[in-house]
């Protein structure tokens, strides 16, 4: 039985805190759930193209970034992909695998959202939404800690305050550092925050050279501080986007060179030496495997001094330094897009600070911290959305 107004309340009416708070009340617990925004679930109604990229079959801790890689293990193993796709297939909710164990709605993203809000309500789950938090603070009765939260709607106390509001990925839906600062107010270590899952963007003279080709994909394998992903690239007009850009953007820190390997499944070199007989030009050979436009404004940029040469009249040195650059294209990015454009925040309350098995600080007994707010960030492909759902689930066990 509370000793305060509520056992729970949970700030943040995303996917983490919603998953907390229905495991939460089917414990018989009560529950508060509160929000400033108008809408329910808004970042998980756009993910995935509006079908919601809700889980990856193959969710593993080595695809989640931490000062301290381990964290994770705990929550993940104890709620897997499994457990979420039985919730989906439990409210009739069709989806399938895209790619690499990338599990999408059939229908609509909406239909996450639901599910979650049926079951909250099921679970008896109270809430406040619209509600702007003004302040949280500690109070005591009879030897007993708990919070106090000043919103617009109110005086709110409970037992036990988890903070699930996300990062700041995504502003204009509403994003802000409110949970940075809860930590910091009580005291918890927060690490270096940095848009992740992001576009890069060009240097200026790689703008000049490549900002025409907005819309021109192709499939490469980048690298970058360690880490190597296979998958698409995008060029923009004013940088490199696509599937495998925002992978590797989460381990690029500025200054750094992305290595774009174009030809990742040929041995350029002996394919270019096997091209010499002809009288075709470099950019039309490279355009049998490459985007037309692409290959014409890379020997532009990177072979500038025989635009019309057949490929026959290049030397076996010149072409060995050609297949080395198609096999590394080296970029220095000027910057990320920013938060408007990033997926999720890197960094976040530090793990140091929580228990792995519970999420609650280990300095202020009764305060958890879940999903995007920890220093736990997934790779691109549904691992975000399983560590929200993970998290929730081990803080709804506890609180």
């Amino acid at each position: 039985m509370a000793r305060f107004g509520k056992d729970v309340a949970i700030i943040g009416a995303g996917a983490a805190g919603m998953m907390c708070a229905m495991e939460a009340g089917k414990r018989g617990r009560s529950v508060l759930l509160l929000d400033h925004a108008a809408k329910l679930g808004e970042k998980i109604r756009i993910s995935g193209g509006g079908r919601c990229n809700f889980t990856n079959l193959y969710a593993k801790p080595e695809n989640f970034l931490s000062r301290n890689p381990d964290f994770c293990r705990s929550a993940l193993a104890r709620f897997t992909p499994a457990d979420f796709i039985s919730l989906i297939e439990k409210h009739g909710i069709h989806y399938h695998e895209k790619k690499a164990g990338q599990l999408f709605c059939n229908d609509s993203s909406r239909q996450i959202i639901e599910l979650l809000r049926q079951e909250c309500a099921a679970a008896g789950v109270e809430w406040q939404m619209p509600c702007k938090i003004n302040g949280v603070n500690r109070v005591s009765a009879t030897g007993h800690d708990g919070f106090v939260l000043e919103t617009d709607k109110g005086r709110f106390v409970a037992d036990s305050l988890v903070i699930a509001t996300g990062g700041l990925s995504i502003p204009q839906i509403g994003a802000s550092p409110f949970g940075y600062r809860i930590a910091e107010q009580f005291g918890l270590a927060v690490t270096p925050l940095r848009p992740a899952l992001v576009p890069l963007m060009f240097a200026p003279e790689q703008v000049a050279s490549f900002s025409q080709l907005t819309g021109v994909a192709v499939d490469a394998e980048v690298c970058c501080n360690g880490a190597r992903f296979r998958d698409g690239v995008l060029l923009t007009h004013r940088g490199l986007s696509g599937p495998a850009i925002l992978q590797i953007s989460s381990y690029w820190h500025p200054g750094m060179a992305i290595d774009i390997d174009l030809l990742p499944d040929i041995d350029a070199i002996a394919w270019l030496l096997d091209q010499r007989r002809g009288s075709a030009t470099l950019s039309s050979v490279l355009a049998d495997r490459l985007p037309k436009r692409l290959a014409q404004a890379w020997c532009d940029a990177m072979v500038s001094e025989k635009p019309a040469t057949p490929l026959g009249e290049y030397s076996v040195a010149e072409l060995k330094r050609i297949a080395s650059c198609l096999h590394k294209w080296s970029v220095t990015p000027s910057g990320t897009a920013g938060y408007r454009k990033a997926e999720v925040t890197l960094g976040g309350v530090d793990t140091r600070e929580l228990s792995s098995r519970t999420m609650e600080a280990k300095k202020v007994p009764g305060l958890y911290f879940i999903g995007e707010v920890v220093d736990v960030t997934g790779h691109l492909g549904g691992f975000n959305f399983q560590w929200a759902w993970a998290s929730g689930h081990a803080a709804g066990l506890f609180v």
